[in-house]
């Protein structure tokens, strides 16, 4: 039976027995969940092992690369802008970054970029994956490629691209970079210890991703040529990558932010409680609720599924576990690692592992969580 450390509102009972269904079911290795409802925590849970071998226990504060998990934070970034008045995510992206509006993408608008539908899920040479170190590199091949389909007509996942897409546009706007906006406006400020680009006196408590039994461009069935195939079979990262300092100390505002779910909920009770955040109140409920304007519903041409995205985040669709509540968004990360921000509720969620499944769009580790919040709440 593997120790389960943190604490757990009784109302919750439901939602730790799935977080320890992962371990003695599902073969998590080293996993946390937390949530928060109107700002307080009610489950900050831990438990397992940093490492594939079980000799180093996950501990509290444990933090781990959560892929995609880490476009929310990207996505708040961009809603904090719009909220302030810098960013007006209707404006064409290349009011603020002229450069982009090369090769036909003078009508590419900053939303597109958030609702991957800007055409750009991959980039047209990728001679190595480690091309995204190279942050310059990928802005200037970035602003001057042509859109892969038509902007703004359906979604293609931008699994890598959106986080230097979006990161660039708060560059151009503030003069920082994203990990450096994300500390300094959220991380620092909401007490939350999230890291794009991670310092390397953090590097000792970062836990080992242990890859999945597949990678994703396995099991799709993927046309050469074709835009999932650009995107997935060429773009696609080592998971071994993530051990190197140079991956972790790189900005990927897409894929590799380091936290655990304590420090994601964190921040992201910020956008589930309307503005306000422990003693914070750095965004109105008008800014909040905009991520709820669906920009695009139909079959993703990247991930060949059914998606709706909102500005920055998923909304449910028939894919994902049902919720009694209409303003619900969420993502989550290549692996398993969950997200969920319910703006009627208030409530804001996460589970983040270090036992990685091949699934995109999660598995059913995080959806059991999911399931069993809302099924705690129908009992209380």
């Amino acid at each position: 039976m593997v120790d389960i450390s943190g604490s757990c509102d009784a109302r919750f009972a439901r939602v730790r027995e799935a977080f320890e269904r992962n371990f003695t079911d599902r073969g998590d290795v080293g996993a946390s969940f937390a949530m928060t409802i109107e700002g307080e925590f009610v489950v900050d849970l831990w438990g397992g092992h940093r490492d594939a071998a079980a000799t180093e226990p996950w501990l509290a504060d444990t933090i781990v690369n959560v892929y995609s998990s880490t476009k929310t934070m990207t996505a708040l970034c961009a809603l904090l802008l719009a909220d302030r008045g810098e960013l007006d995510l209707s404006a064409p992206v290349a009011k603020y970054w002229p450069e982009f509006a090369a090769n036909g993408k003078e009508r590419i608008e900053v939303r597109h970029l958030l609702s991957h539908s800007a055409g750009l899920s991959g980039l047209d040479d990728m001679d190595s994956p480690h091309i995204w170190y190279d942050w310059d590199g990928v802005a200037e091949r970035l602003a001057a490629q042509a859109p892969w389909w038509d902007p703004g007509t359906a979604s293609g996942y931008h699994a890598i691209t959106q986080g230097n897409l979006v990161g660039e546009v708060v560059r151009r706007i503030t003069g920082r970079s994203l990990g450096t906006f994300l500390r300094e406006e959220l991380a620092e400020p909401l007490n939350a210890d999230f890291h794009v680009g991670v310092d390397p006196l953090h590097f000792h408590r970062i836990a080992e991703l242990i890859p999945p039994p597949v990678e994703p461009s396995e099991m799709l069935e993927m046309e050469p040529g074709s835009i999932m195939e650009r995107t997935i079979g060429r773009g696609m990262v080592d998971v071994a990558d993530t051990k190197t300092a140079a991956w972790r100390q790189a900005e990927m505002p897409a894929a590799n932010g380091h936290g655990n779910a304590r420090s994601i909920v964190r921040i992201q009770t910020l956008l589930a409680n309307h503005g306000t955040a422990f003693g914070k109140t750095l965004m109105s409920p008008a800014g909040c609720m905009a991520v709820m304007e669906e920009q695009t519903n139909g079959v993703d041409l990247v991930l060949g599924a059914p998606a709706r995205f909102g500005l920055g985040y998923g909304l449910p669709n028939e894919l994902m576990p049902a919720t009694p509540n209409e303003n619900v968004c969420f993502w989550g990360g290549y692996g398993g690692s969950t997200v969920v921000c319910d703006l009627d509720a208030r409530i804001a969620f996460s589970y983040v592992m270090n036992r990685m499944e091949a699934g995109v769009l999660g598995d059913e580790r995080g959806f059991g969580l999911w399931r069993a919040v809302y099924e705690s709440l129908a009992d209380s």
